[in-house]
């Protein structure tokens, strides 16, 4: 139990750290390369945040573990939009002003939603190959509306200024090689403590895990409701959801499909992510503002749903 748990800390402090050296080297690189704004905040930045999901998930699929797989899915997508954007809103209550983040936020929900509704049995190749291609026009959508919304300039600024191009390749090369062994620490120790604990592994891949992955996000929000940057927090968190959804999710089903016999996750958690996406959608349209009261609703409502999520 010890080694696990130890597995399970060292993987997610790997995690964390590889992954933002990933996300500022590809950033720093892209501008170098005058890639567009709206590219990098919308493809660069969004992978970046969400390589960890991607590499945990991959890898759980690769070795069987599908239930983790799709239970970091569900669990990272309720957690960015819960606990994580719960406390970005506490730090700094959000004015929705970007047009980009408006049409992201029903471009996630169509993604959660998508997801939702072919997970219900497990995953299966053709499932997979939708979903990827649902992300291919999602980002293409992006991208052609992104124009020069501020949006995308705010994810410019990861970059900063002082920029040689050997050093970032190098930093980004390291940090894809990080995140890659952080992912293969927090999946050992994930499904050595589901076993031991007599835990489902769809449970523990939508906590432990899933918190664990969504580390990236967390620290880029918390960066961001220091700088003020508020439209920043809402286009990383939805970005990553939808990525989440469709890229994450369609790999899974690609690399390991497998029929999933865990209706607390794809049924309730599936579903219940949709219907926080729907909320906090609400949230940005009511006065186009996010509220501390808001922010506090959204933790309330994660400590709630987990114990749901063990069920069944």
């Amino acid at each position: 139990m010890a080694t696990s748990l130890a597995a399970l800390a060292l993987g997610v402090l790997l995690l964390g750290w590889a992954a933002d050296q990933l996300v500022i080297g590809a950033a720093r690189i892209a501008v170098v390369r005058r890639v567009a704004p709206i590219v990098v905040g919308a493809v660069i930045v969004g992978f970046g945040t969400s390589s960890p999901e991607l590499l945990v998930s991959a890898l759980a699929a690769r070795t069987g573990e599908i239930e983790i797989a799709v239970g970091n899915v569900v669990g990272s997508n309720l957690v960015n939009l819960t606990l994580i954007l719960g406390v970005g809103v506490l730090i700094l209550p959000l004015a929705v002003d970007s047009r980009a983040v408006r049409r992201e936020a029903p471009l996630a929900v169509a993604g959660m939603t998508l997801f939702a509704v072919l997970v219900q049995n497990g995953l299966e190749v053709w499932e997979g190959l939708v979903l990827v291609a649902a992300m291919a026009a999602a980002l293409v959508t992006v991208v052609r509306r992104g124009g020069g919304d501020v949006l995308g300039d705010e994810a410019v600024e990861l970059a900063g200024t002082d920029i040689r191009l050997r050093r970032e390749v190098v930093r980004t090369a390291i940090g894809l090689m990080g995140t890659l062994l952080g992912a293969r620490l927090l999946l050992w120790g994930a499904v050595d403590l589901a076993e031991r604990a007599g835990l489902s592994e769809g449970f523990v891949g939508a906590t432990l895990v899933a918190v664990g992955t969504s580390l990236p996000e967390l620290v880029t929000v918390i960066q961001s409701a220091r700088r003020k940057e508020g439209d920043l927090i809402l286009g990383n968190l939805l970005g990553s959801n939808l990525f989440n959804a469709l890229a994450v999710g369609g790999v899974a089903a690609l690399i390991g499909p497998r029929t999933i016999d865990a209706p607390a996750l794809t049924g309730f958690g599936a579903t219940t992510s949709v219907v926080v996406g729907l909320a906090v959608w609400v949230m940005m349209r009511t006065g186009r503002r996010m509220s501390r009261i808001e922010g506090a609703l959204l933790l309330a409502a994660y400590a709630a749903i987990v114990p749901f999520l063990r069920t069944g």
